[in-house]
Parts: structure tokens; C-alpha cells; sequence
């Protein structure tokens, strides 16, 4: 097995960085909160340890200033930053110039204008953190330059491909970019496998006709979304759907099983009309981990991020990274319960947005879910309700939810064809959270901000104008 490094362009800059870790009598470990932020931590939580080095992790689901002030005041000389930090560049500096401490940042957000010394970026040197590489990826690049012994670290990139699918960075051919190197290194240590396969959300755990019926990826008519057409597309094929009374799901199918479904369902797809894109979308590039259980949400990658959306992003990241870190028993049936109701209130949430509608101006969409929606999950529901019925597909969609009584959440989503046509929405999100008295930042295609409350209808005046100037300057 090599122990070449796994992103090479960004090797120096990790050693860097690994070498002040050493050094460092204590360290903070801070993360963000999404399903990214919970591996990026994982990650580096055990790079740590193997190292031998000190440290106590905290979660944070935005970092501003008043959770940098709180991180100053502890009595860990080093702070390690991942899944944010670079966007919050600008006030992290203030401190260390003030002696507060010492931060080493592993990130792929785009960087506000500051520098520091241990700022491990893949932006940084030419490769796009939206879509090559994820913070976990950033933060396995980094526990590759702490490891022991070459490749004794490699485990841990089964953990960095559930970051990187979980930040929505793979499509149907899979992850690119830097990622590949990533990938690479968890089929060598036998962590992770690839495979040509049904791209649908759900194969381990969905009985076969929810998993056709949840299926928003396809939209099929007749079935998705259509309880009864699921049942009766099922039904019909030349194979045993059930077992024993239960339906089987598709990791119970044989492969000659899984091929009549595949045909069946395009055939159905090219007879409804659905475009070609999106039929050709059905199949493509996915990831399993072979150490985990079959059937289980934790042996498809795409399940596995969801699992841990669930946890963060309602107060529990402690669960999230025991099961993270091996916990198959409480932090595992915890982290199940917690994913029941996250699926209850995506539900619920993409049902309000898709009755009550979207308002649409010049350049982009929108909508105000108030305190309907849960402001940690209010992005995620923005992106599922994309291409739905009534909702644009060729526009960016801004969602609003209160955070507070004084602040509001404000989380934007793009798509990848309006990012080649100019959309940078860390831009839109930075400028026009700023205007009115907020922040903001993120990726090219997806991005959040905070602002104070009552100043959203002024947002999105600024936001709109933005896109439009981005998109016409292309």
C-alpha cells in the first residue's frame, strides 16, 4: 500500500499545520454542525489521539463572533478549526494578533480577506472546496500529516467520503477532484467501495415501494410521490417483491433482480416523458462501507450522512460523533430516533413550502418559513423543494426561519448549471447579509447567512440585484 498523500497540492501546507498540532500542549477541537462538520471532527478527533496530542471538541452551528469570544477564552493555546473557520478568517485574526490563541484551520469555505499561518484550504491552491474537496476531506488531508506511521491514518477516509456526499459533493459520477485521491485511499485500506448503481436514496433501509415513492431524485409520474403507483409498479414486475409478507428492499435483490427493476423503471420514465437527463441520472456512482452492517443506514454513504444530519442538527452532535467515532449501541439507536423525526419534519417542512408557494423576482426565489421550519434545517428543505411543482429549477431559492427573536437564518441553494453561468452565492450571501447589518458566506452553490430580523424584504432586494449582476455578467 503507497503512503503517497492523498491531495498533494495540499501536503506541505498540511504538515505545516501538523507540526504546530504537535507542538501544542492542548487543543480545542471546533466543528460545524451539519453532516460534514460531524466527520471533519470525527476525523480529527482521532488523528489527534493517534498522535498522542491533548484536546477537547466543541460544536458550534455558526461561528461569529460571539462563539470565537467564548473559544478565546479557554485555556487551549491551539485551536483547530473544521468545517469553518475561513469564512470567519477576518475576527479569528483579531484574536490570535491579541495572543488569545494559536489557530489551525482545516476548511473549504471560501476565505474572508485575512491570512494566518496554519490555514489548510483547498481554495488556497486551486481546487474548488465546493465541489473537489468537503471539510472532512480538508480534514483528512490533515490526519494523513499527523499519522503515526504511513498510512496508519488511511481508515479514516471512509469518514471523509460520507463528508463529502453528505455536502452534496457527488453526482452521478461520483466524487471528482480531489476527492478521487480520498476514495482512492479507502478502497486500499478496504473501508470503502465504489459501484455502478442505482442512485436512489434509501437502497439499504426503504422497502422497495417507499423507496420508489421518496424517490424526488427521479419524479417519475405514477410513482413518486404516489403511494399506490409505487405499490402497483412493484407489484407487476417478474420478480418476488415480498418475503415472508415483507417487502424486501434493494439490497435484499439479486443483481438479475436489481437489472429487471432498473429497465422497468426507465422504460416507465421514457414512456411518461421524464427527460433524458434525468433518466440517465437513475444510475451512476455510489459508495458503500464494507465495514458496516448490510441494511443498515451506515452502509450506504448518502444514509449515513442523513443519520448524522439528524443528530447535530437538533443539539445532539455529541451522538453524532460517538457513532462516528464506533458507537453501534445507545449513540446508534439515539442517532435512529433522532432520524425518525428528521424525516418527519423534512416532510412536513417541504410540504408547507410546496402549498404555501415560493415568491419569485427578477433573479431568484424565495420564501419565509418563519418559526414553521427549524432555522438548522431550513436549507435543506430549500434544496429538496427545487424542481418541485411550483418551484423553479433554473432560479437560486433563499429560505428565511427565525433563529430568534432578533436574528434570522437565511440559507441559499444554486445549482451547479448556475454556477458555470456566473453564481457565486457566498458572494450573495457575504454583500447582502452585510447591507443590512448581518454576515454570511459559504460555497458557489450553496451559502448561509445571519441577519436581524425584519430586515429580510431589504435582503432580498440587495441578493436579487447581486444575482442578476452575476448571471448577466457571465
Amino acid at each position: 500500500m503507497s503512503d503517497t498523500a492523498p491531495v498533494p497540492a495540499l501536503s506541505e501546507r498540511a504538515t505545516h499545520c501538523a507540526d504546530r498540532l504537535r507542538s501544542a500542549s492542548s487543543v480545542l477541537l471546533a466543528s460545524h454542525i451539519d453532516a460534514d462538520g460531524l466527520t471533519s471532527a470525527a476525523v480529527a478527533s482521532q488523528a489527534l489521539e493517534r498522535a498522542g496530542i491533548s484536546f477537547e471538541t466543541v460544536f458550534a452551528k455558526q461561528l461569529d463572533r460571539e462563539v470565537i469570544e467564548a473559544i478565546a477564552v479557554t485555556d487551549h493555546e491551539t485551536v483547530l478549526f473544521t468545517d469553518f473557520g475561513s469564512g470567519q478568517l477576518d475576527i479569528i485574526t483579531e484574536f490570535e494578533q491579541d495572543g488569545a490563541f494559536t489557530p489551525v484551520i482545516a476548511d473549504h469555505h471560501q476565505p474572508a480577506d485575512a491570512e494566518t499561518e496554519y490555514h489548510l484550504n483547498p481554495l488556497l491552491f486551486g481546487i474548488d472546496g465546493a465541489s473537489e474537496l468537503s471539510g472532512a476531506g480538508a480534514s483528512y488531508v490533515l490526519a494523513r500529516a499527523l499519522e503515526p506511521t504511513p498510512g496508519s491514518n488511511r481508515d479514516l477516509a471512509a469518514l471523509a467520503v460520507v463528508g463529502a456526499v453528505g455536502d452534496m459533493q457527488s453526482g452521478t459520477d461520483g466524487l471528482t477532484g480531489a476527492n478521487e485521491g480520498i476514495v482512492e485511499d479507502g478502497v486500499a485500506a478496504g473501508v470503502v467501495s465504489v459501484s455502478t448503481d442505482l442512485t436512489l436514496y434509501g437502497k439499504q433501509t426503504r422497502p422497495l415501494p417507499k423507496l420508489l415513492e421518496y424517490a424526488s431524485e427521479a419524479r417519475i409520474p405514477g410513482i413518486s410521490n404516489n403511494e399506490g403507483g409505487a405499490i402497483a409498479f412493484v407489484t407487476e414486475l417478474a420478480i418476488d417483491v415480498k418475503q415472508d409478507g415483507e417487502w424486501r428492499r434493494w439490497v435484499d435483490l439479486s443483481d438479475d433482480e436489481r437489472k429487471t427493476l432498473v429497465n422497468a423503471l426507465i422504460r416507465r420514465a421514457v414512456s411518461s416523458g421524464v427527460p433524458a437527463d434525468r433518466i440517465n441520472d437513475l444510475v451512476g456512482t455510489t459508495y458503500q462501507l464494507p465495514a458496516e452492517e448490510l441494511g443498515t443506514e451506515l452502509r450506504d454513504v448518502s444514509e449515513f450522512s442523513t443519520l448524522l444530519n439528524a443528530t447535530a442538527r437538533y443539539d445532539r452532535a455529541d451522538v453524532g460523533l460517538a457513532v462516528c467515532l464506533g458507537d453501534r449501541e445507545d449513540a446508534l439507536s439515539e442517532a435512529r430516533s433522532l432520524l425518525l423525526n428528521h424525516r418527519r419534519n423534512l416532510s412536513e417542512g417541504l410540504q408547507w413550502v410546496t402549498s404555501e408557494g415560493v415568491t419569485v423576482e427578477s433573479n431568484i426565489q424565495w420564501f419565509d418559513a418563519g418559526t414553521r421550519i427549524r432555522e438548522t434545517i431550513v436549507g435543506i428543505i430549500a434544496g429538496m423543494a427545487v424542481g418541485a411543482d411550483g418551484i423553479r429549477h433554473d432560479l437560486p431559492i433563499i429560505a428565511f426561519a427565525a433563529e430568534s427573536a432578533e436574528e434570522t437564518k437565511v440559507s441559499a441553494r444554486g445549482s451547479h448549471f448556475l454556477t458555470r453561468k456566473g453564481l457565486d452565492l457566498s458572494v450573495v450571501m457575504r454583500e447582502a447579509s452585510q447591507s443590512v447589518g448581518g454576515d454570511g458566506g459559504g460555497h458557489n452553490v450553496a451559502a448561509g447567512a445571519t441577519i436581524p430580523a425584519g430586515t429580510e424584504n431589504e435582503f432580498v432586494s440587495v441578493a436579487d440585484r447581486i444575482v442578476g449582476e452575476q448571471l448577466t455578467s457571465d
